[in-house]
C-alpha cells in the first residue's frame, strides 16, 4: 500500500504560504505558513499532523493488540503531543485512556506497551516515544 500527500509552498521561509493536499481530499488545498507552524496561526502544521497520525495509528494497533489477546475497548482515546526543538522532532508522548471490559492493568500496560513499540508510525519516528497509560 502506498499513499501520497502534496505540499505546495509559494514565497520565503516566513513570509510564504503553502497549502497540504491529501491523496483522500480530507485536506485538500489546507493551509499552513510559519505562524501556523510556529506561532498561534490559522491552518495546520507538520507535527500536528504526525501527532494526528501517531495518535491515530498507535490507537489502532492498541485495539488489534488487545483484540489477539481476547479483549475488546469500549473506548481508547489518546492524545499525542509532537515536541519540537532545534531543528528536530525531539519526542512523541502519547496519552492514553481507555475502557476495556475484563482486563487487568497489567494485560492492559502490556498490550499498550506493545503497541507503542510496534505501530507503524512509532517505528518510523525518530524521537523520544514516551506514554501515559489509564485503564478506567
Amino acid at each position: 500500500m502506498i499513499r501520497n500527500a502534496t505540499a505546495l509552498w509559494q514565497g520565503d521561509g516566513k513570509n510564504g504560504k503553502g497549502t497540504l493536499t491529501t491523496q483522500s481530499n480530507v485536506l485538500n488545498k489546507t493551509q499552513y505558513s510559519y505562524k501556523s507552524r510556529f506561532e498561534d496561526g490559522t491552518g495546520t502544521n507538520p507535527e500536528e499532523l504526525i501527532a494526528a497520525a501517531h495518535a491515530g495509528c498507535f490507537t489502532m494497533k492498541l485495539s488489534f493488540v488487545l483484540q489477539a489477546a481476547g479483549f475488546t475497548a469500549d473506548e481508547i482515546e489518546t492524545k499525542c503531543e509532537i515536541t519540537l526543538g532545534d531543528g528536530a522532532i525531539t519526542q512523541s508522548h502519547l496519552t492514553v485512556k481507555a475502557t476495556v471490559p475484563n482486563i487487568s492493568k497489567e494485560k492492559f500496560d502490556g498490550a499498550a506497551k506493545d503497541a507503542k513499540a510496534n505501530c507503524p508510525v512509532s517505528k518510523l519516528l525518530n524521537a523520544d516515544i514516551t506514554m501515559d497509560a489509564t485503564l478506567s
